[in-house]
């Protein structure tokens, strides 16, 4: 059931600090339309259940025979999500602004019984993007026009070659990363490595990705490395739909070792051991006697939860899914093996929360994006009204139109095409008329330079389309 209408997501348009616009990239075959598949499942879009096979965002038909994703597809969903006091704080720091909600002060839905637009709902554009070294050119269509990218690595195979590529195109388009290890189901079903051996290979993927990062830094841009302890890491799995952020086991721990959640992060990663007859936490495991808190506290858990489903033993599973808190419906405890492993981890671990946490909390909202991207954007002088308009994010009504179109996509009729794009300041309507640039076009000469009227305005969803009057930036 889809828990949004196309009246809710054109009320949303108009809070643009409420806006995330994000691709997903990764070298081929690491999971990221399996992966975006949660976050598709979590708007309602597709079954929970079916999540993971299903690939809502490989839209044709050679793409789905094959396997691998061809052209980059865009999704717009309605997300509410409700920031914690310090989330708030780092969101707030980050776009360096209090939290106002721009645009018309009507901003509540058109129908009663939708969720009411406000300051917890989030419009986030999602790209899927291809992740093969011959579809490169879409990757870069899709970076330009979003503000932050969700890295996928695969647990085993680590940072490969394409995986250094688009992050290179990402930061040179000063777009900001986050970073998910996706497979770590693999790790443990096939390979069954220790809790130690698992944290070993998290720790290589999150440096290799740093390496990459620092290697092609940005001043403007700033400190874009990804840190588990600050939460700009989740591990999991795409294909069994469950994953996590330390954030989640941090607000746990939290609570019952009586520490403050900060401080509780920094200990779940790197060098930090829990002694439990002395009640303190040291630096060193005292010659191995000790675990690192890492393995004790997330790794071992998960993997006593997988070790019990996989050798079927129904009295521990009854025994951990208590400690966990997670009740299964009549139909799934007739579930044995990987099905039922499946269910108990999406119940217990749902990777949608982990990457919509990371989203809306570590990516920028255009608002804030746009001031430092407006070199890369924008080829005229950078103090101009036209410069300024996207600086600001500007969407009153005497702003101008600035939108930049990444690519054309053929309609279902054939002999059409959408030109697919962002707006970057001004409204774009049905009927207007317009000054459309062409890649040669040179200012004051009239090649490549056409004046139209716009005949449509759509809104990208995967496979459909939804028709709106107007987009603002």
């Amino acid at each position: 059931m889809v828990n949004f209408t196309t009246e809710q997501l054109r009320a949303l348009m108009d809070l643009k600090y409420n806006i995330r616009s994000m691709s997903v990239i990764a070298h081929v075959d690491h999971g990221k339309s399996t992966l975006t598949d949660s976050l598709v499942a979590k708007a309602g879009i597709i079954a929970q259940k079916h999540a993971g096979e299903t690939r809502y965002t490989d839209t044709r038909a050679d793409e789905a025979e094959r396997g691998i994703t061809i052209k980059s597809t865009g999704i717009s969903m309605f997300f509410e999500y409700k920031l914690s006091e310090g989330e708030r704080a780092e969101v707030d720091a980050m776009e360096g602004r209090a939290l106002k909600v721009s645009g018309g002060g009507d901003a509540t839905a058109a129908e009663s019984d939708g969720p009411n637009i406000g300051a917890d709902s989030y419009l986030i554009n999602l790209i899927d993007s291809p992740g093969h070294v011959d579809f490169s050119s879409e990757v870069t269509a899709a970076l330009r026009i979003t503000d932050g990218a969700l890295v996928v690595v695969d647990t085993i195979e680590g940072v490969c070659v394409q995986t250094e590529t688009v992050l290179r195109q990402a930061i040179g388009e000063r777009v900001r990363p986050v970073l998910h290890v996706n497979k770590v189901d693999r790790a443990l079903l096939e390979l069954q490595l220790s809790p130690e051996d698992m944290y070993q290979c998290f720790q290589r993927s999150v440096e290799s990705v740093n390496v990459i990062i620092a290697t092609y830094n940005d001043e403007l841009l700033g400190d874009c490395q990804v840190y588990p302890e600050r939460g700009t890491v989740s591990f999991g799995s795409g294909l069994h739909q469950w994953g996590f952020t330390l954030c989640k086991f941090a607000r746990m721990y939290s609570e019952k070792f009586g520490i403050a959640y900060d401080k509780m992060m920094q200990k779940l990663w790197g060098d930090n051991y829990f002694d439990a007859k002395g009640k303190k936490w040291v630096k060193s495991d005292r010659d191995g006697t000790l675990e690192r808190a890492f393995c004790q506290f997330i790794m071992t858990p998960i993997c006593k939860m997988f070790a019990a489903i996989m050798e079927d033993k129904k009295l521990k599973i009854q025994k951990l899914l208590k400690a966990v808190g997670v009740t299964l419906k009549k139909e799934d405890e007739e579930l044995v093996g990987k099905p039922l492993l499946k269910r108990v981890m999406q119940k217990w671990l749902p990777v949608g929360d982990a990457i919509l946490e990371m989203i809306v909390v570590k990516l920028p909202s255009p608002a804030a994006a746009q001031r430092y991207r407006v070199e890369n954007l924008y080829d005229g002088p950078l103090d101009d009204a036209c410069a300024n308009a996207i600086r600001t994010c500007d969407t009153s009504d005497g702003a101008p139109l600035m939108m930049y179109i990444s690519k054309m996509v053929p309609s279902s009729d054939r002999g059409r095409f959408f030109a697919f794009g962002r707006v970057f300041s001004g409204k774009i309507a049905t009927g207007q008329k317009v000054r459309i640039m062409g890649p040669n076009y040179v200012p004051g000469k009239k090649s490549d330079l056409w004046v139209k009227n716009i005949q449509r305005t759509l809104i990208m969803m995967g496979r459909f389309q939804e028709q709106v009057q107007d987009i603002p930036a």
